[in-house]
């Protein structure tokens, strides 16, 4: 088994630090509003891989944090003025929601960074005794040039990154690159009593400290979207091995960016998706076969038109789950033909070209293509050949065990088919292009004081079923009435 290892660019043959068992830490979301499409790549297919390597038959220790408490959620509850802990709960109930619908198992582990302030502290006291980290005011910085191995993880040099990166000013730092590792209280914030007086933990001291508590201060696998790699990881990466002389990580995995109709998705464009506004209109599992198809580092571009596909392509794949369900049901029968023995082969070798595929850094784009490969074999020999349904039924039982595989590894194809094809597929009022085109219109607008054309666009669409809702970010959402 390999894996694409982003420190060193290439693929590696994975051997986990303790045999039979694997530790494996994932970035978390930071809880200030709800989970888009996104953050349903990065939970899918670290899914993906935790549900592959126990189905390899590792022990997996799986830790995915929940930051609570950061600049984004304080903000948040000052303009709802409530509390960040009640805008933290709020929205941590609002992600298992989400989790859950999509199907995705949990964690072993899924520890909350307001839950572990001492084991930040104590992490921060280490670093500061070594002479990396210094204090100043009652902040405490990262002092990134004493750490030798900064921007290994992502390539860059200190002179890259100073040219490259928008450096928040604050004269307290020795250096502009410095980052924070404690922050003194201001009116308003939560804090926390430490060493350096009243604060909170800066955002990247977190995932080091609770990767460090719950899985060693060296351990498999870490994971996170792209985005992460610098600063964030790099931070964690200076933070851990400055205070423990030790390699931090074995292998570090990263999934790559989804955009939306070729666009990057951001708050400035509107064009950011809820997950769950797109589990109103599919099922989890086409929005996982969507994510499949696609290798997991590789860029991919959601629209409505592809989702609609995937819904068509699984229909395909329970139908083939249907004859299956129907055949074996039968009987098997005790001999076999020729022909039979032949197709019986096939689906074993595409079976075993499936595990090859997740084998090489969870090909699943590859896999998906060996799992439609085996049904339209299913479906060839079950429609054209004229030996008995008691044979038939003999190859059907070999695809079923491929399915629950597919169902182990992928969490798709986990309905009877019958239930699959009771779902319904929503129909709605209007295209989808032309609600996002007016929505558009509308934000437009709004920009201009066209209030009243604003006010037309909502009226209309309110008076099809179509719902707005105008979020405190500046984008605005959708839904159907009721």
């Amino acid at each position: 088994m390999r894996i694409y290892n982003t420190m060193n660019r290439k693929k590696e043959e994975f051997v986990p630090l303790k045999e039979g068992r694997v530790g494996m830490y994932v970035c978390g979301v930071t809880v200030y509003d709800y989970c888009h499409i996104g953050h349903a790549r990065s939970i899918l297919v670290f899914d993906m891989i935790y549900r592959y390597l126990r189905k390899k038959g590792y022990e997996v220790t799986y830790v995915r944090n929940f930051t609570d408490v950061d600049d984004k959620i304080i903000k948040r509850a000052n303009e709802e003025g409530v509390s960040a802990k009640e805008i933290a709960e709020r929205y941590i109930q609002a992600f298992y929601e989400d989790v859950d619908a999509l199907g995705a198992l949990r964690p072993t582990v899924e520890p909350k960074a307001t839950e572990h302030i001492p084991e930040m502290i104590e992490l921060i006291k280490r670093l500061e005794e070594k002479g990396i980290a210094y204090a100043v005011d009652g902040d405490v910085y990262y002092e990134v040039r004493r750490f030798p191995g900064y921007g290994k993880l992502s390539g860059r040099s200190l002179e890259e990154m100073m040219a490259g990166a928008r450096i928040e000013v604050d004269e307290k730092k020795r250096d502009p690159l410095d980052f924070a590792l404690w922050k003194a209280s201001k009116p308003g914030e939560p804090w926390w009593e430490s060493p350096w007086g009243k604060g909170r933990p800066g955002w990247h001291i977190e995932c080091s400290a609770m990767s460090m508590k719950y899985l060693g201060e060296t351990f498999d696998i870490h994971g996170g979207g792209m985005d992460l790699i610098f600063p964030h990881h790099e931070n964690e990466i200076a933070q851990s091995e400055g205070a423990t002389g030790k390699p931090f990580v074995r292998y570090w995995v990263h999934n790559g960016f989804v955009k939306i109709n070729k666009e990057k998705m951001s708050k400035s464009l509107g064009n950011i998706i809820l997950i769950r506004d797109i589990l109103k209109r599919w099922d989890a599992e086409v929005l996982r076969l969507f994510l499949l198809k696609t290798h997991y580092r590789s860029p991919i571009d959601f629209t409505y038109e592809v989702m609609d596909r995937e819904r068509e392509s699984l229909d395909r794949l329970y139908r083939t789950k249907e004859k299956v369900e129907e055949l074996v049901a039968l009987g098997k029968a005790d001999s076999l033909s020729a022909e039979t023995e032949s197709i019986l082969k096939e689906l074993e070798g595409l079976r075993e070209q499936f595990f090859e595929a997740m084998d090489d850094d969870f090909n699943t784009a590859l896999a998906v293509g060996r799992l439609f490969e085996a049904a339209r074999v299913f479906n060839r020999f079950v429609d054209g050949s004229g030996v008995s349904e008691a044979e038939k039924a003999v190859v059907a039982e070999r695809l079923q065990s491929f399915y629950e595989d597919v169902k182990d590894v992928f969490g798709i194809l986990k309905y009877p088919s019958a239930q699959w094809f009771k779902k319904p597929v929503e129909e709605l009022p209007l295209p989808v292009e032309e609600i996002e085109r007016l929505i558009e219109e509308r934000v437009q607008a709004r920009k201009e004081k066209n209030y009243k054309r604003a006010d037309e666009i909502r009226d209309f669409l309110r008076s099809k079923g179509i719902i707005l809702e105008d979020r405190p970010d500046g984008t605005t959402t959708w839904k159907l009435q009721g």
